[in-house]
């Protein structure tokens, strides 16, 4: 009988710095977007990595956010970005929390870190008092969707997307 191997991963709150790791995970999280539907989602950009952590640093000074990071050996392979909202009358929703980005680098997929990073989101956000947690996923991410509904979401909006020719006159 084989004995399971104890997770070489940690989940912790991220730093700033993280910050750099942070980056060239919410490019490559752009970049699945963008491959997904490239007419629906942001190519990325030479500047992307520094703008995606200009960003995230935001986010670790707000207390209505939480970022978590994926920690294998001290290096940061994934995170988890959430907040706490109020009402929102245009998403027709009370308070709730609300997971905005879960990414797992690539090369370290497979191994439970994504189930790890939302499982630890979950309790923060449930010990933060938050009784309601929604988000969405680009409708090609299959992998994520099994995820999110093994974790117990169920499907409750569905976002549609047409693209508009320019009004004459109009460039």
């Amino acid at each position: 009988m084989s004995r399971m191997q104890p997770p070489t991963t940690t989940i912790r709150r991220a730093s700033t710095t993280d910050l750099p790791r942070l980056g060239r995970l919410g490019a490559l999280l752009v970049e699945e977007h963008h491959n997904f539907d490239e007419r629906r989602f942001l190519p990325t950009r030479d500047r992307t990595p520094a703008d995606y952590a200009a960003f995230l640093v935001r986010q670790l000074a707000d207390p209505h956010a939480i970022v978590l990071v994926a920690d294998d050996h001290g290096d940061v392979v994934g995170y988890a970005y959430a907040t706490i909202e109020g009402y929102d009358y245009m998403a027709l929703r009370g308070p709730a929390a609300v997971i905005q980005d879960i990414i797992v680098d690539p090369q370290f997929r497979g191994r439970g870190i994504g189930r790890q990073l939302l499982t630890a989101t979950l309790e923060s956000l449930r010990t933060g008092g938050s009784s309601q947690v929604v988000l969405s996923t680009a409708e090609r991410n299959e992998p994520a969707q099994r995820l999110f509904a093994s974790a117990g979401f169920r499907r409750t909006m569905v976002e549609m997307t047409r693209d508009l020719e320019p009004a004459s006159g109009h460039r």
